[in-house]
């Protein structure tokens, strides 16, 4: 098992070699690495994380098979199954760090914004179960002076659903609220930058 700290020290590392462009010297997914892992798996990380095609986790962080317990939906929002899918991978694997991965440019947050300022605008049912996730965290901000200013309002939004949803998992989960009481499980939140690949943890970091 491996403790927290190191966990986020290797994704820290991941991350600084994708934005260097400098990939890890060892095969991230060959013949060998194959047959080890047909026994078995022990991620070092759960990463919850938006679905967007421009967000992998494994390139964001340069790990490769077996690495990484990666569970992905729009918005990095946490509904029942991703709740269920952290507790299986923590209490299952051992693992004992969690990052809420969300990132700029979210599309989720766009929609929260727009169904905000137009309420009532035609959406699927499934769609607005996303929105309906994400609007909590975001509407408290309409009432400052950020509803002036777009790309800020978009900003401090995704910040606001990645610390609502880590908050989610580190009280809305008796296993994992017992896990992180007795256990070193560490919840963090992070953004990844469309513009510049890098991975900033903000919230609930040691």
């Amino acid at each position: 098992m491996i403790p927290a700290p190191e966990a986020l020290a290797r994704l820290r590392e991941g991350n600084l070699r994708f934005v260097a462009d400098v990939r890890n010297h060892e095969p991230l997914g060959g013949h060998a690495r194959r047959r080890e892992l047909a026994d078995g798996q022990e991620p070092f990380a759960i990463i919850l994380g938006c679905s967007d095609s421009r967000v992998p986790a494994e390139l964001v962080f340069d790990q490769g098979l077996g690495d990484l317990f990666v569970i992905r939906v729009a918005g990095n929002i946490v509904a029942p199954s991703q709740v269920g899918s952290v507790e299986f991978a923590a209490a299952k694997f051992g693992t004992r760090l969690v990052v809420v991965l969300g990132h700029s440019q979210c599309g989720a947050i766009a929609a929260t914004l727009d169904e905000l300022a137009r309420p009532g605008a035609e959406q699927s049912r499934n769609l607005r179960s996303i929105v309906d996730r994400i609007r909590p965290s975001v509407a408290p901000l309409l009432a400052t002076e950020l509803a002036r200013d777009r790309a800020a309002l978009a900003r401090k939004a995704t910040r606001a659903n990645i610390r609502a949803s880590a908050d989610h998992l580190r009280h809305g989960s008796e296993i994992l609220e017992q896990l992180i009481q007795g256990s070193g499980l560490l919840v963090v939140g992070a953004e990844y930058s469309i513009e510049t690949g890098v991975v900033e943890f903000f919230d609930g970091v040691p």
